[in-house]
């Protein structure tokens, strides 16, 4: 096998995760500033094993990065909108600007390719009712190819994690 072959399996492979990778990923998701003396002390491992394994889950795209998570009504983004999108037309190209013209949008914080009536499912945030009339007419709907929209505004926030280990 080459060594180019090598490195795409081995990129391609999930790594495997035991019982102390979990509990480190499960404490960096309640709070990514813990520190690694603090995961030590939970997990009962020493600090260089707990540091070797999220230097591990970091370089094998595990954790892909750390964040802080604003609460969007504290910053003038009290609205928040799940846009349902489908496009005119379905071939490689069309997909490929729309694509680019949502990454160039601020007010998207979320795209999610789906299956069904609709391509695309879009999260927006904007100051207000306004606001997102502005960003609806001007920007989103001049994006090229752009087929229908279904606005559905979010009301309130019953459940909203980003854990996926428990």
């Amino acid at each position: 096998m080459k060594k180019a072959d090598q490195k795409e399996q081995t990129a391609n492979m999930l790594p495997v995760l035991d019982k102390n990778d979990l509990a480190i990923l499960k404490l960096l998701q309640q709070n990514a500033r813990i520190t690694v003396k603090e995961i030590s002390e939970k997990i009962h491992l020493s600090t260089t094993p707990v540091h070797e394994r999220i230097k591990r889950l970091e370089q094998s795209g595990v954790i892909r990065q750390y964040a802080a998570l604003v609460d969007h009504t504290k910053v003038k983004k009290g609205l928040m909108v799940i846009c349902y999108v489908s496009l005119k037309e379905h071939n490689k190209n069309a997909g490929s600007k729309f694509i680019k013209a949502i990454n160039d949008l601020n007010e998207v914080i979320e795209c999610y390719n789906i299956s069904g009536e609709f391509d695309f499912m879009l999260k927006v945030v904007a100051e207000n009712m306004d606001s997102y009339y502005d960003f609806h007419v001007n920007r989103l709907s001049q994006i090229e190819n752009m087929g229908n929209v279904q606005s559905v505004f979010v009301m309130g926030i019953i459940k909203q994690t980003h854990q996926l280990i428990w």
